[in-house]
């Protein structure tokens, strides 16, 4: 299983999914949304995701990563491309998937669009190869050819085997990702994509070692969808690109409108920081307030607004935005804690813990502890200007566009 977060930071990410829990797979073609689909007359196109292939596991059965979720809801129909191990090679795979690609464009589909996952990139882009009906290929941590701990160079092939792939591709525009501590990863690769895309005339998107975003499988977290589903979206909309595109998401910059704050948090921002809310604590007089932001790495947003209390009590608001698949709202309240060796602690009976560490930058090294201490959560939260807490539409993630 694979770590996310921030070097150095463990970060316990729970897996979500569209639509519930997944049925059994069939062989080929299933449909990833649990909604209708909206068939080749009504939809923008089809999304085919290919998921990646483990060496002792089958990965039919995983999770559809969420960042479908925002192409299901811009028109598009989804569908994942499932295989067994056994069978599953590249040479069979992609010529499969360039079989089912003239299939669903012969049923009247506009607009067919392969992403992937791993091996599953590596598919995308072969069936790309063998077809010019493919309109765009998003292929993340692209790899079929093992791991650093290996005991061979064989991980190596990777790169050497990605590079002829995206220079034979017939016709469409392609989106990839690498991330950082990637094991099936050798490195330099976005540089190079880079060149062989440019000189082929046609859109093309290479987001490299993306801030926040490690591992293999940082594509399946609610952190990709929020930084980076509407960069896709955007990408997969772009019919006729024939340059670069400019994949810069603002999503985590500053807090979002989604983010829900008592209304004296934001008229205390409102103040220039100048004159702090009365806390809801009775004998609590005025206060400066600091204010710290980010967010996890399954997606949600988390904001600490920490009033300097009289005492050994601190008193701060707790802020968190709602989960990716909007399962969990929104939600925020106020939380007593104390300092316990320079920490922030927070700790109430029959309460999540809350532990901010802080930073020689100013910032701080936050952690989530469910009540019953089954599950965790870390993030890294930096110091803001209580003036971004009034206006926060204008903090939501804009547009991508070509360069």
């Amino acid at each position: 299983m694979s770590k996310f977060g921030w070097a150095g930071l463990t970060i316990l990410v729970v897996g979500l999914m569209l639509g519930g829990a997944a049925p059994a797979p069939a062989l080929g073609l299933d449909p990833v949304q649990s909604a209708p689909m909206l068939g080749p007359h009504h939809a923008k196109g089809v999304v085919i995701w290919s998921h990646g292939r483990s060496r002792h596991s089958e990965d039919s059965t995983a999770p559809s990563p969420p960042y479908l979720q925002i192409l299901r809801e811009d028109g598009w129909d989804l569908m994942r491309f499932d295989r067994l191990r056994v069978n599953d090679t590249l040479a069979e795979s992609s010529e499969r998937l360039a079989a089912h690609v003239a299939e669903l464009k012969a049923k009247g589909y506009r607009q067919v669009v392969l992403a992937g996952q791993s091996f599953g990139g590596f598919l995308s882009l072969m069936a790309a190869d063998a077809s010019n009906q493919v309109d765009s290929v998003i292929a993340t941590a692209p790899a079929a050819y093992g791991q650093f701990d290996d005991d061979n160079d064989l991980w190596r092939q990777n790169a050497a085997k990605l590079y002829p792939l995206i220079e034979k591709v017939k016709s469409a525009r392609v989106m990839l990702f690498f991330f950082h501590d990637d094991d099936f990863d050798p490195g330099g690769r976005g540089d190079r994509s880079r060149e062989i895309l440019a000189a082929r005339g046609l859109g093309y998107a290479v987001v490299d070692q993306p801030s926040y975003l490690t591992g293999h499988w940082a594509a399946s977290t609610g952190l990709f969808m929020r930084r980076f589903g509407s960069c896709v979206r955007d990408f997969a909309d772009a019919t006729g690109l024939t340059r670069s595109f400019d994949c810069d998401p603002r999503w985590g910059v500053a807090p979002s409108a989604a983010l829900k704050l008592p209304s004296e948090l934001t008229e205390f921002g409102a103040s220039g920081g100048t004159v702090a809310p009365v806390a809801e604590h009775p004998g609590v007089p005025p206060m400066t307030v600091r204010t710290w932001y980010g967010f996890y790495a399954n997606g949600r947003e988390v904001l600490l607004a920490l009033e300097s209390a009289k005492g050994d009590n601190l008193i701060a608001i707790y802020a968190v935005g709602p989960s990716v698949d909007d399962k969990f709202p929104a939600t925020y309240g106020r939380r007593v804690g104390r300092e316990v060796h320079g920490d922030y602690v927070f700790s109430e009976t029959g309460k999540n813990v809350l532990r901010f560490h802080p930073r020689p930058d100013g910032g701080l090294i936050a952690s989530w502890t469910s009540a019953d201490g089954k599950q965790s959560l870390t993030a890294q939260l930096r110091r803001i200007d209580p003036r971004t807490l009034v206006h926060r539409e204008a903090a939501a993630g804009a547009p991508s566009h070509p360069q």
